[in-house]
């Protein structure tokens, strides 16, 4: 098969390599990896507090879930022109549409976590005197966190579709624009070594919370036995 369509592992390695060497690559991997950290904090974060707000007040629940999961359903590709024409063609409208797509699977993780605590563990709370503020963060919160980061890990690999989206519409610079000029140069092997740099970025990233999570998990399970 021609290697227009199809190269070989060795042709697309040796591209890889090149690349690395002589530091092509490397502005682009900084400015995706830019995106998507700043994108997963901000998007996570607030989707974190709004998720525990929300899991707090079920009326607020009521009111903004359908608005929030229409937003989600808007495929992102389709907003990320909007964002550039709002943003920019800088780094801003990139975080923003990471952001975005990290935003709902920490909120949905964290209002189930809040909204289904133990009852029983609740009322003996209250029973002890713990105000309501005091059973969020001493029980709700921390009962809740395994669900919450099983959400930040799904973010984190969807924050990575969401820097590329972004760098697809509108950028010169990151591994999603590379791959937009190598489309264009008809350079199939550029395209490949750099879907490779994609993949190793978010097993990376992927590993790097799992980590926190089982020290936080052996954390918790060593206060629970206490």
């Amino acid at each position: 098969m021609s290697e227009l369509v199809l190269p070989g592992p060795l042709v697309i390695f040796s591209t890889l390599l090149d690349g690395i060497k002589s530091g092509y690559f490397t502005p682009h991997i900084i400015r995706t990896t830019l995106e998507v950290i700043l994108g997963l904090f901000f998007g996570g974060l607030f989707g974190f507090m709004t998720g525990i707000i929300m899991g707090e007040i079920a009326f607020l629940r009521k009111l903004l879930f359908p608005y929030i999961i229409a937003s989600q359903a808007v495929p992102k590709l389709a907003l990320a022109p909007l964002f550039i024409l709002w943003f920019g063609f800088g780094m801003t409208s990139k975080v923003v549409i990471t952001a975005l797509i990290c935003f709902f699977p920490l909120l949905e993780n964290t209002v189930t976590a809040i909204k289904y605590t133990d009852k029983q563990k609740q009322e003996l709370f209250r029973m002890l005197g713990a105000s309501r503020w005091k059973i969020l963060i001493h029980l709700k919160i921390p009962a809740g966190m395994p669900g919450i980061i099983a959400g930040l890990r799904v973010a984190v690999v969807l924050a990575i579709v969401g820097a590329v989206i972004g760098e697809f519409v509108g950028g010169s610079d990151g591994l999603g624009a590379v791959i937009i000029a190598s489309q264009g140069m008809m350079d199939t092997p550029l395209m490949f070594a750099t879907l490779i740099l994609l993949t190793a970025m978010g097993m990376i990233l992927y590993q790097v919370v799992q980590l926190l999570e089982k020290k936080w998990l052996i954390r918790f399970m060593k206060e629970k036995e206490k």
